[in-house]
């Protein structure tokens, strides 16, 4: 069994704690080793499976990584997560569908290409403050924040991507600010872990790079039940789902499922590794 866990060219090894998965699956006698999505000189039919782990710049490459999926597709090579839910994933207006299954989620105006932004006419006028950022993107790429005094403004900056891109803007919950961002771990569909991520005094941005600090928390069940419903919209396998949300008042607000390329937590839950690993022995056995 040969397997490829899929990087991208800055991490051609894989970050640290994703190294850890390949002597970890060797113990299963599963040959598996790092493997540069982009790369041309790859011959993907030699491997059995390929897993998304560190894919980190598909959001930066969005013509080529839809085409190079199209291929794997056509190729008829397995994935974990699989191709249709990697395509699904990628594209943020998969949030107006979870809407439409009853969960719910952060308040969303979903914006279709245009060539005549106006953000004026779109926001509720209750809003006091949003977020806008493209609806295929990761990691606060072309996100901001904003009040609504300086909407003018966000209109015309975001104009010209507007017309290349489908937009996300949502109400900004200033818990995020006070409570953080709660990242529920599933592998297989079972609950494994989670993680609460607080951004640095100021900010918004929960992600490491921006100085958010992460830890580990123990959720209650009710909210274990509520994640593992969003998880559960999926008829597919899944190797892994991240699951993130604001608490508000025990209720989740889902930001987003991320099925792709998502930080795991490996070094923040003991044993997280190997029981990802067990999900992945039994997914390809």
């Amino acid at each position: 069994m040969k397997i490829a866990i899929l990087t991208c060219e800055k991490l051609p090894d894989l970050n640290p704690e994703d190294q850890k998965i390949i002597p970890a699956l060797a113990k299963h006698t599963i040959e598996a080793r790092a493997a540069i999505w982009s790369d041309k000189s790859i011959n993907w039919i030699d491997f059995d499976y390929l897993i998304f782990r560190n894919t980190w710049d598909y959001f930066e490459k969005e013509t080529e990584f839809k085409i190079w999926l199209d291929q794997i597709e056509k190729l008829g090579i397995k994935t974990l997560n699989p191709i249709e839910v990697i395509k699904q994933n990628i594209h943020k207006f998969y949030l107006r569908e979870m809407e439409q299954q009853g969960i719910t989620i952060l308040p969303t105006v979903f914006i279709d290409k245009t060539d005549h932004l106006n953000l004026a006419e779109l926001i509720p006028t209750h809003w006091k403050k949003a977020v806008i950022k493209p609806a295929f993107s990761a990691g606060s790429y072309l996100t901001e924040v904003f009040e609504v005094s300086e909407i003018q403004e966000i209109s015309t900056k975001y104009k010209g991507i507007a017309a290349e891109k489908e937009l996300l803007l949502q109400e900004f919950m200033p818990e995020i600010q006070t409570l953080g961002e709660t990242s529920f771990i599933f592998f297989n569909k079972k609950f494994s872990h989670a993680v609460n991520k607080k951004p640095v005094d100021g900010d918004f941005r929960v992600q490491s790079l921006f100085g958010g600090k992460y830890n580990l928390v123990q959720p209650s069940q009710e909210l274990i039940e509520k994640a593992q419903k969003i998880v559960n919209t999926f008829p597919e396998n899944l190797l892994y789902a991240r699951v993130d949300g604001i608490l508000i008042e025990n209720e989740l607000y889902l930001m987003e499922i991320e099925c792709i390329e998502p930080d795991l937590y490996f070094n923040l839950s003991e044993n997280s590794l190997e029981r990802f690993v067990a999900a992945i022995v039994e997914l390809i056995r």
